[in-house]
């Protein structure tokens, strides 16, 4: 099974963030578009694309489109990962037993990004780290909040274009 591809209706689901709280994906879609981040703290590649993620968040906030990430791991290993990269956006907790919306999203490999349109369609899927799909969610985030696309990478930093998750 592959992840949902563009085009496909988002399944909603409720999971519950890192600190406790609710989350609804309905709830979520209701205010704007939804980015969703899931992995493993064990991934290579997920330790990699994290603290360019938060340089999202840091970039545009709450500014129209909500960014979370969903962990597949217990809460105790999510904080330590979350406080050893940096990241300050919610972050939700799958069911480690059956990973069911991982499940739902098809999810065979992490780091998968997620752009759900607030109609609840799925308008950007991917797989693994692609500098290309980081760029196009800078964009969508950046038009959406109604600013210019923030710079996301530093003079001189070396920024893989592929890294398979």
């Amino acid at each position: 099974m592959t992840a949902l591809a563009t085009g496909t209706k988002a399944p909603a689901f409720d999971l519950k963030t890192l600190d406790g709280k609710p989350f609804s994906l309905t709830d979520a879609l209701s205010r704007g578009p939804v980015v969703l981040a899931f992995f493993k703290v064990s991934c290579p590649t997920c330790q990699y694309a994290f603290p360019f993620f938060e340089r999202l968040y840091k970039a545009y906030g709450r500014n129209g489109v909500t960014l979370v990430g969903v962990s597949q791991n217990d809460a105790k290993e999510t904080f330590a990962f979350i406080k050893q990269f940096g990241v300050t956006f919610p972050i939700l907790l799958d069911d480690t037993r059956s990973y069911p919306v991982s499940n739902a999203y098809g999810l065979t490999n992490v780091p998968t990004l997620f752009w759900i349109a607030q109609d609840g369609e799925i308008e950007l899927a991917s797989v693994g780290w692609l500098k290309a799909d980081f760029e196009q969610i800078n964009r969508k985030m950046a038009e959406t909040g109604k600013a210019a696309p923030a710079a996301m990478f530093e003079r001189g930093e070396d920024v893989l274009d592929f890294r398979a998750g």
